[in-house]
């Protein structure tokens, strides 16, 4: 299915639960699609860009190289 950006921005909640139940959702702006909500799975979060998720809200708990991911 796909919607505009306007759409998109009215209803995100309902869109991304289409996505989590397999649907495609297609933005648009106008006629022209310009991105696609997908779903990400678990395992795809565990480690997303080989990096833990959990990283830690504190930046003075972060390690250098972490900052420097970070660009900070």
């Amino acid at each position: 299915m796909s919607y505009t950006v306007h759409q998109a921005k009215t209803n995100l909640s309902r869109l991304i639960k289409e996505a989590e139940e397999g649907k495609e959702v297609i933005i648009t702006r106008g006629k022209l699609p310009v991105a696609k909500l997908v779903a990400i799975d678990q395992a795809q979060t565990d480690g997303i860009g080989g990096k833990s998720s959990s990283t830690p809200a504190d930046p003075d708990e972060l390690s250098d190289e972490e900052l420097q991911d970070l660009g900070l």
